[in-house]
């Protein structure tokens, strides 16, 4: 059974095979809404769509593609388009980290990290929104990090700066749009129970942070979609991460850069 303002509503979900790209397209499912799944794993995406029709009886379309083809947001689109399909909420949560020192990382691994994390969902929400913006509806929920809130530290070097970016985009957008009909929120987790840390091969290191710090995936889901439903340009779920943040913000820039490599510190030595 679904609820909510979805029902005739189509959302858009990159990343959305493993995580809280799933848990946003069940999220998002569960209040109406046909669910268009997009990743690289066409079978996991696959097996979602199975849920979300048995479980939530809406209908959906799954896509698998790779973000890091710089052709790829524009051939979705277009596939979307000739098939009549509208999108009415976009979640840009594709994303993962490229670990290391930037130095001994190979810039075509960087590249395909910046058209994933930046270019992809700037692109989408280009493409996007002159149609959301006519319909006078729509809702962009960009999956960004508590990472682009604070001190950049060593290793996953361009990690805090790209959603830092998404944060300042969304925020930018935000003001933009309002009074059209179309929400934009950045949401901004903390440590959250996933196989991102899997992909990145820091699960051993992560398994040491202390539990408080860990939210699930489910938490992080439904904080998201509030925001972007009551139109909140920023979401931080989890008290902890609220205070951290609203911490980090009252430190002078020197300050907060030296935070950022003691941070740096403390987890080489966990490695």
């Amino acid at each position: 059974m679904t609820s909510g303002e979805g029902r005739g509503r189509t959302a858009l979900v990159t990343g959305a095979s493993a995580g809280i790209g799933a848990e946003l397209a069940r999220v998002f499912a569960a209040r109406g809404f046909d669910i268009v799944l997009t990743a690289r794993r066409a079978d996991r995406l696959f097996a979602l769509s199975r849920e979300l029709e048995t479980n939530c009886g809406v209908r959906t379309k799954v896509l698998p593609a790779d973000l890091a083809l710089p052709e790829t947001p524009k051939n979705l689109i277009g596939t979307l388009e000739g098939e009549g399909i509208a999108i009415d909420a976009l979640i840009n949560n594709a994303g993962y980290a490229v670990p290391g020192l930037y130095r001994a990382t190979s810039w075509d691994s960087q590249r395909d990290f910046l058209q994933v994390l930046v270019t992809a969902p700037c692109e989408l929400t280009h493409r996007l929104l002159p149609s959301m913006t006519q319909r006078a509806y729509g809702r962009i929920l960009n999956v960004a990090s508590v990472a682009g809130l604070m001190p950049g530290s060593a290793s996953h070097t361009l990690y805090g700066g790209a959603k830092a970016l998404l944060i300042k985009f969304s925020q930018s957008l935000h003001s933009e749009q309002k009074g059209t009909g179309v929400h934009v929120t950045a949401l901004c987790p903390g440590f959250t129970y996933s196989e991102f840390h899997d992909v990145t091969g820091t699960r051993e290191v992560m398994n040491r942070m202390p539990k408080l710090l860990w939210l699930s995936p489910e938490r992080v889901a439904w904080a998201g979609y509030e925001a972007v439903m009551k139109n909140r340009p920023l979401s931080i779920p989890g008290a902890q991460y609220k205070a951290i943040t609203a911490l980090v913000r009252l430190l002078p820039l020197n300050a907060g850069h030296r935070l950022g490599e003691a941070r740096s510190r403390i987890l080489a030595r966990r490695k």
